[in-house]
């Protein structure tokens, strides 16, 4: 099954294992998962599921897209997103059914997407692990700076991608091979082992994952 889901960070926390060794995890909320719609190859060129998750105020939503939800007949989400399947997989899901959190099981290995915490402007040191100088004898105060950065008179310029200080985190990152330690049906919850990316309350992607064995 190549179909995800999407769903809340709630924190982490920690679980025993039956020889009782503790396991950290991270709590994903991933309750409510609704089919919005259904692309098939003879229609769209290609075949995928679109999700959403969660709720949202109705004066919040725009005019396109209460349409495309009410067409589904689901209650507007926070979020879409689109899970390419085959497909064998496809003649299992219509628009307006429900995906459970129990497509993942125990022991299952994850690949989690979200968007990682920002830090705000940030040097070079702070922000791509430079080495700094010596912050003694005589170095007034530029122990942290990234040095020279310039070129020769030919090129004369300093390339594009040149690693400077700027803005730190705030980008989409994907954590793969995670193991899922806990499903919690009744709730909706995932417990995933180790850290996954973004802070509490942020929105993740949880998919099986595509490095199978490694």
């Amino acid at each position: 099954m190549s179909l995800g889901l999407l769903g809340h960070k709630l924190g982490m926390t920690r679980v025993f294992a039956e020889d009782g060794s503790s396991i950290p995890v991270t709590v994903v909320m991933v309750g409510s998962n609704r089919v919005v719609q259904v692309k098939a190859a003879d229609t769209d060129g290609y075949t995928a599921v679109q999700v959403t998750f969660g709720t949202k105020k109705a004066n919040r939503v725009n005019k396109s897209a209460k349409g495309h939800y009410a067409k589904a007949g689901v209650e507007a989400g926070v979020a879409l997103h689109e899970f390419r399947v085959t497909n064998e997989e496809l003649i299992n899901f219509q628009a307006g059914n429900t995906v459970s959190v129990d497509i993942f099981k125990p022991g299952q290995l994850v690949d989690v997407t979200g968007m990682s915490k920002g830090k705000g402007f940030s040097g070079v040191i702070k922000r791509h692990h430079f080495s700094s100088n010596r912050a003694s004898h005589g170095n007034s105060r530029s122990h942290n700076t990234p040095g020279s950065i310039g070129q020769r008179q030919d090129p004369g310029r300093v390339f594009p991608g040149k690693k400077m200080a700027g803005h730190l985190g705030n980008t989409q990152i994907t954590t793969q091979n995670l193991e899922v330690v806990r499903v919690d049906l009744e709730r909706g919850l995932l417990l995933i082992k180790g850290a996954v990316p973004g802070c509490r309350g942020g929105k993740v992607v949880i998919r099986p994952n595509v490095k199978a064995g490694v």
